[in-house]
C-alpha cells in the first residue's frame, strides 16, 4: 500500500518513479475511476498518423471504455506481428497516438498491449518501432501523452 501511495503522489506531481525489479508496476498501481460512456464527441485528431488511421479509430470509438477511465484504446494491425494504437478521450474527442508501433513480441504473448478500463498503465511487450531491442515497457497515460514508466531488462 505504501508503494501505491508513493506512486500516486509522484504521478500527481509529475515525477516518473524508478523501480527495482521487485517493484515492477502492475495495472493496479495506476488506478483511475471509470466513467459511464455517453455519446463520443467529434474526434479531434492531433497528428498525421491518427488522421491516416481515422476510420479504424472512429470504429473503435463506438465501443466501450477500455482504458484509463474515460478513454478507448484503439488498436490495429500494421503488418505481420505488428500493432499500433491511439487513445480516444470520450469526453473531449481528443485522439492521442501511441508514439511507436509494437512488433516482435514473444511467441507466448498473444496480446502485446495490456491495459484495463480502471488503470492508466499500458504494458507493452515486444520491440518499439521495429527495433532489435525487445522487452517489456511500462507507460503511464496522463490523458495527454504516454510517458515511459520503466524499461526493465530486455528479453532475447
Amino acid at each position: 500500500m505504501h508503494i501505491r501511495s508513493a506512486l500516486i503522489f509522484l504521478l500527481i506531481i509529475g515525477g516518473i518513479p524508478s523501480f527495482t525489479y521487485a517493484q515492477i508496476p502492475v495495472l493496479e498501481d495506476c488506478p483511475v475511476p471509470v466513467d459511464i460512456k455517453r455519446a463520443t464527441p467529434r474526434l479531434k485528431f492531433m497528428d498525421s498518423r491518427d488522421r491516416q488511421f481515422k476510420t479504424v479509430i472512429r470504429d473503435a470509438a463506438k465501443g466501450p471504455i477500455n482504458f484509463a477511465g474515460h478513454h478507448i484504446l484503439a488498436t490495429w494491425g500494421c503488418g505481420a506481428n505488428c500493432v499500433m494504437a491511439s487513445a480516444v478521450d470520450v469526453k473531449s474527442g481528443m485522439v492521442r497516438s501511441l508514439p511507436f508501433s509494437v512488433s516482435g513480441w514473444p511467441l507466448n504473448v498473444t496480446e502485446p498491449l495490456s491495459f484495463r478500463p480502471d488503470s492508466c498503465l499500458l504494458i507493452v511487450r515486444g520491440s518499439r518501432n521495429e527495433s532489435t531491442e525487445r522487452g517489456t515497457y511500462y507507460y503511464m497515460f496522463d490523458g495527454q501523452a504516454f510517458k515511459l514508466y520503466i524499461a526493465p531488462e530486455r528479453s532475447e
